[in-house]
């Protein structure tokens, strides 16, 4: 406990007002080339990062938003295609939040992990204003032996990782709601085991 007290608490940051999803290996994206429906598809993007589309192979696209790959597409298929028009969607028809069975994925660099004694730890990607109360849902919440105001949250600042402490317990056992805070890309959520 004596170096968990030594951390600072985990300020509230402003959710990023201007976040824009960015495509990620595991992602699945549909591609639209208007007036050409035998090239328009549904792709998954590999693990490396690209894709292959017909008439055009290894295009990277991890890293790029459905917009800069789309215009990617249309300078590559530009060699085959009289001025080609290309829509790019995620998850696979476009849906929020991948509900009709789309993928959202992320890069790793954007992803949010959660580790330790969550019920179900897992990476995320992340969403918009996303909380740790919206975060500790999505993982089922702890288990039995966790010390969840000993947890913290590991985040980049300025280029320096920095570790927050977090107080998951008053937050989901007393309903404490000054305890949510923001998350971010790329943050680490550790929970700890307990003492005892």
């Amino acid at each position: 406990m004596i170096g968990c007290a030594s951390k600072p608490m985990a300020p509230n940051v402003e959710p990023l007002s201007e976040y824009t999803y960015v495509i990620g290996p595991g992602d699945t994206v549909e591609m639209f080339v208007w007036g050409n429906p035998e090239i328009s598809r549904t792709i998954s993007v590999r693990p490396d990062g690209k894709i292959s589309v017909p008439l055009v192979e290894d295009l990277p696209a991890s890293g790029k938003t459905a917009y800069q790959l789309a215009r990617e597409i249309e300078k590559d298929l530009a060699k085959f295609i009289r001025n080609p028009l290309v829509t790019v969607m995620l998850g696979g028809g476009g849906t929020v939040g991948g509900a009709s069975g789309g993928s959202f994925v992320g890069p790793y660099s954007e992803q949010i992990r959660v580790v330790g004694q969550a019920a179900k730890p897992q990476a995320l990607a992340y969403k918009e204003n996303m909380s740790l109360l919206d975060l500790m849902i999505l993982v089922g919440g702890t288990t039995q032996y966790a010390a969840g105001n000993r947890a913290t949250i590991v985040r980049k600042v300025n280029g320096v990782q920095q570790e927050f402490r977090v107080r998951i317990e008053d937050l989901l056992e007393d309903g404490d709601i000054s305890a949510n805070v923001n998350v971010l890309p790329g943050d680490i959520l550790i929970i700890p085991e307990s003492y005892f």
